[in-house]
């Protein structure tokens, strides 16, 4: 068995640097023209409570003058923000026009096991489906996406990615930032692979199971570098890694302080203050950035330091950053100059609400397959949790509906990314620790490279027909079998 740190020295790292590399040295040179596109916001309120969606495939030209195929939800590339209201019942119809199978995950909303999206709730090519959404849950910025199993990764590679915003009210009482696409920005951070004739590049061979697809080029709202025309005054930005693989790790060029107000599952306490911030794939934050000075800036991103080689963005290996997108300010005056001192109250995260504790061991790695002669080896990748590969026909965990239980997860061989459907949690250690206060509040995602303990609230039913998962949020280590089953009665 090679350890990532083994790999790392291999000649296949060499050769992921490179590519990694070229996207450094090109970002540096990329000048910021295309305006940043704001996604189409669907109200779902203001239409009845029926929202449509087509998922269909499309063009879509990452380089200018130069269009490559894609999948979109009603749209050539990515999809609408549907806002939804706390208290409301959404029906939804979604309509499969592509020409396989596909499922539409509702990431981070709270609704039963038969409404979730997972991969038993296949929409067959020409197919409807119809679930109704009860949301009853606070303000948060959450996503949707396929699920479909071996075929995740592929689809939300094409384009199948949108952004979901459930609202309660909150931030009107706290004053917060919240004029769509003004003031209040969805940015959806990913990065690809793009080829010479404009074409996305997709290929999942066994350095992108290992270490999951990882592209030469960061994209945002489905565009390269672009940039925004902000107030001078607070913005908010919600912040989405919708990458396969890669973790972001944010900061501004000027490494001004930005606050950090909802992870996840919503509002944190009060606003942290940090010059950067890491976010992990399938992980959101809401944060608010001061733009009074009026002087552009650059929004950037660096190594990705769990990933060892594979994270390093410069071609030499060092520590640059690169940038991901601007910001210049307009000369409209600013909506909102004045932070809330407090947002809201949380309960205390205690391991004595937990009814039981269950341990996950989450592995990925690399064996060496010889040839007799021992002329080549082929890599081949070892996943699981707790020495099991995903089986859809095994239930692994039965939980019980409104209690609590304290799941430890221990990553091996790589730093995971680790979900849980149906449920929110609160993380009470990692890697032994207090978490820091922006990871202190509700969370569907946590970045695991060593353990971490969390407090996980199950709120939502699902049976063995309609069981919720829970996996590794790099999407090729979820289709290796990275992934579990639970049911919750």
């Amino acid at each position: 068995m090679l350890t990532r740190r083994q790999l790392a020295i291999g000649s296949a790292a060499m050769t992921s640097a490179g590519i990694i590399g070229r996207w450094a040295a090109e970002a540096r040179a990329t000048h910021f023209n295309t305006p940043l596109p704001i996604p189409r916001l669907v109200d779902a309120a203001k239409q009845g409570n029926a929202v449509s969606l087509k998922v269909a495939a499309g063009r879509h030209a990452f380089v200018h003058g130069k269009p490559a195929s894609t999948y979109g939800y009603s749209a050539p590339v990515l999809g609408p923000v549907i806002r939804m209201r706390r208290g409301d019942e959404i029906e939804m119809t979604v309509e499969n026009a592509l020409d396989t199978a596909t499922t539409v995950h509702w990431h981070g909303l709270l609704v039963p096991g038969e409404s979730d999206g997972g991969p038993q709730q296949l929409i067959r090519p020409g197919d409807r489906w119809r679930p109704v959404l009860n949301i009853d849950q606070p303000a948060a910025t959450l996503w949707f996406h396929p699920h479909p199993h071996h075929d995740t990764a592929r689809q939300i590679y094409m384009g199948l990615t949108g952004m979901i915003i459930v609202d309660d009210g909150t931030d009107v009482r706290l004053g917060l930032p919240r004029t769509f696409g003004i003031d209040d920005l969805p940015l959806i951070l990913q990065d690809r692979s793009i080829a010479s004739d404009g074409s996305i590049e997709y290929g999942a061979d066994g350095l992108a199971v290992v270490y999951g697809a990882r592209g030469d080029t960061v994209i945002v709202n489905g565009v390269i570098t672009p940039v925004a025309k902000v107030p001078a005054g607070l913005v908010r930005l919600r912040l989405l890694n919708a990458a396969n693989a890669q973790n972001f790790v944010l900061r501004f060029s000027d490494q001004r302080i930005v606050h950090v107000i909802a992870s996840d599952g919503g509002f944190l306490p009060a606003a942290v203050p940090v010059t950067q911030l890491t976010i992990s794939p399938a992980e959101r934050f809401e944060v608010l950035v001061d733009f009074a000075n009026g002087k552009a800036v650059a929004l950037e991103t660096g190594p990705d330091e769990v990933m060892g080689i594979f994270g390093r963005l410069a071609p030499d290996g060092s520590s640059d950053y690169v940038p991901v997108m601007r910001f210049e300010t307009t000369t409209k005056p600013a909506l909102v100059k004045e932070m809330p001192r407090r947002l809201v109250e949380l309960p205390p995260a205690s391991q004595g609400l937990a009814i039981r504790r269950r341990q996950f061991v989450v592995n990925s790695g690399i064996c060496m397959n010889r040839t007799q002669a021992g002329e080549h080896a082929d890599m081949v990748a070892l996943t699981g949790i707790n020495g099991q590969t995903f089986d859809m026909e095994r239930i692994d965990v039965e939980t019980n509906l409104g209690t609590s239980e304290v799941w430890e997860v221990i990553s091996v061989g790589l730093a995971h990314p680790f979900h849980i459907h149906g449920a929110l949690f609160r993380i009470l250690s990692i890697a032994g620790t207090p978490p820091p206060p922006h990871l202190a509040g509700w969370k569907d995602v946590v970045l695991v490279e060593d353990r971490a303990e969390l407090l996980v609230a199950f709120n939502q039913p699902a049976t063995r027909a309609h069981p919720f998962m829970y996996h590794c949020h790099i999407l090729e280590h979820e289709e290796a079998g990275l992934m579990g089953q639970y049911v919750c009665a």
